[in-house]
């Protein structure tokens, strides 16, 4: 981790209400190259159809030029390409694809947000974050289930969580910790951002974030830690006897108790 957010981190970390400033102004030339060495190269094209080999090309001048629109506010989200995926049970997934340009910036984005929020994050949270993920659920959940007294547990997944996120409510959450109009604007920019169907129609999305978007999981992991995790924590339990526990992968959650009141 870079050390402006290993200063951020520690600053989230011991100050529990603090509210961050001028995070818009840390997007500038450093952070974005070495942001863009995490980028998939080989990944799918967006919209204008430039690809990363092509964007790496002339990568200074490309994000000089794009710090520069971000400095005069010139910066506009592009319209996120649409692609269809098949699912288990026959239907399909819409999977939302960036710009490379968007990609980039997104991650940038992410990485500012993730240095704040990993400090709040309950130990319940799996998905989309470093240094956890879908096995640490997987072997927590078995030792809990192997060594806890548990009646029963319930898999849950919330429908059409990503296309469902309020965009207002998902603007005011980050306003708990953020206090920079400019960088809250730009993340409501790509809430906003209209979708490029397969058919050609131009969809604006009144909710929901595009999956696919760099930027997707860790905004949903700070939707979701208020509406699900804390509410488990400080309500379920609250009507519960014996142990009370919740995993959480993403939308996906699997929470076991002994029995209810």
């Amino acid at each position: 981790m870079p050390t402006s957010l290993q200063g951020i981190a520690k600053k989230a970390a011991s100050h529990k209400g603090y509210r961050f400033r001028n995070l818009y102004g840390m997007l500038n030339e450093d952070f974005l190259k070495q942001c863009w060495r995490d980028i998939r190269k080989e990944a799918a094209t967006g919209v204008d159809q430039v690809s990363a080999q092509e964007y790496e090309q002339h990568l200074d001048a490309n994000i000089h030029d794009l710090v520069e629109r971000l400095k005069q506010k010139r910066y506009r989200a592009k319209l996120v390409r649409r692609h269809y995926i098949p699912k288990g049970d026959g239907t399909q997934r819409p999977l939302g694809i960036p710009a490379v340009e968007d990609k980039l910036l997104q991650l940038a984005v992410a990485r500012l947000l993730e240095a704040i929020y990993e400090q709040d994050f309950l130990r319940c949270s799996y998905g989309y974050r470093p240094q956890v993920g879908a096995l640490d659920a997987v072997d927590t959940l078995t030792i809990k289930l192997q060594f806890g007294r548990y009646a029963w547990v319930v898999e849950a997944d919330i429908k059409k969580f990503f296309d469902t996120i309020d965009h207002d409510w998902m603007v005011r959450m980050l306003a708990e910790r953020i206090d920079d109009g400019a960088l809250l604007r730009f993340i409501r920019k790509w809430l906003k951002a209209g979708v490029l169907d397969t058919d050609g129609m131009v969809l604006h999305p009144a909710t929901g974030t595009p999956q696919g978007g760099t930027v997707s999981p860790v905004l949903a992991n700070v939707f979701l830690p208020d509406v699900l995790d804390r509410g488990f924590d400080k309500v379920v339990k609250q009507h519960c006897r014996g142990e009370a526990c919740l995993i959480r992968y993403a939308d996906d959650c699997a929470p076991g108790n002994v029995r209810t009141r």
